[in-house]
């Protein structure tokens, strides 16, 4: 369960649950790729830092 950050806020960042979800899994995958570096000297997970990233406002979901 993720408590970091809270999730009813997280929710509030887009327009539905769905972007949502395909927004972390999508910038998860980016971290993956080009950041793995990182993820692996801070031993934290993909989808962690993509949700932290969105709930700080770092990362925007945008409808396209």
């Amino acid at each position: 369960m993720m408590i970091d950050p809270p999730i009813d806020k997280l929710i509030k960042k887009t327009d539905c649950r769905y972007m949502l979800v395909c927004g972390v899994a999508k910038r998860a995958r980016q971290l993956l790729q080009q950041e793995n570096d990182m993820l692996v000297a801070t031993k934290q997970k993909p989808i962690s830092v993509a949700a932290k990233e969105i709930y700080e406002g770092k990362i925007v979901i945008v409808k396209e």
